[in-house]
């Protein structure tokens, strides 16, 4: 059986990302071993970025985040982001691949990280925030995060520059 991924963009902001093309259809070959795009596994929450792809799949028995480069047709090595004892979801990627922005779930408490493929490491970017987190993305220059957020009792959108630090963005004076 063959799977292709449909990659659908419903709404841009000129903030985060650019749109140009959208939807387009992806298709790559059916894997039953899990070293492509596609598997038989739950594959969710895809997003593009250049040429990468970056989505949660459940093909090792929990939910993690996986990035695909369409250039190379391979998995992207990823050490050091994935945990046992973390739930992934709805991951982002900056559009050199390099920075990787998702929302984790541990021990009940949520919380937005990002990962450094040069470094190979992962940051809590919302360890001072004491609200429920979700839905992150990155620029396409890797410098901001959008999220949502419970901060204020309601549903919020915060924006971080990478370093988990929170950016004022000037309102529209009108």
């Amino acid at each position: 059986m063959k799977k292709s991924i449909v990659i659908s963009v419903v709404a841009c902001s000129s903030l985060l990302t650019g749109c140009f093309g959208y939807p387009r259809l992806l298709s790559y070959p059916f894997d039953p071993g899990g070293r492509s795009l596609n598997s038989s596994a739950s594959e969710s929450n895809p997003q593009i970025a250049g040429r990468y792809i970056v989505f949660t799949s459940d093909r090792r028995g929990s939910q993690d985040v996986y990035l695909f480069d369409r250039i190379s047709g391979n998995l992207v090595d990823l050490s050091g982001l994935n945990s046992l004892d973390m739930i992934a979801s709805h991951p982002s990627v900056s559009e050199d691949g390099r920075y990787v922005v998702f929302a984790a779930s541990r021990q009940g408490r949520s919380a937005i990280f990002l990962y450094d493929r040069d470094t190979r490491q992962s940051r809590n970017l919302t360890a001072n925030l004491q609200a429920e987190v979700r839905n992150p993305t990155i620029s396409a220059d890797g410098t901001r995060i959008a999220f949502e957020t419970t901060n204020n009792g309601q549903w919020d959108i915060f924006v971080y520059n990478r370093f988990g630090q929170p950016i004022n963005i000037p309102q529209d004076p009108r």
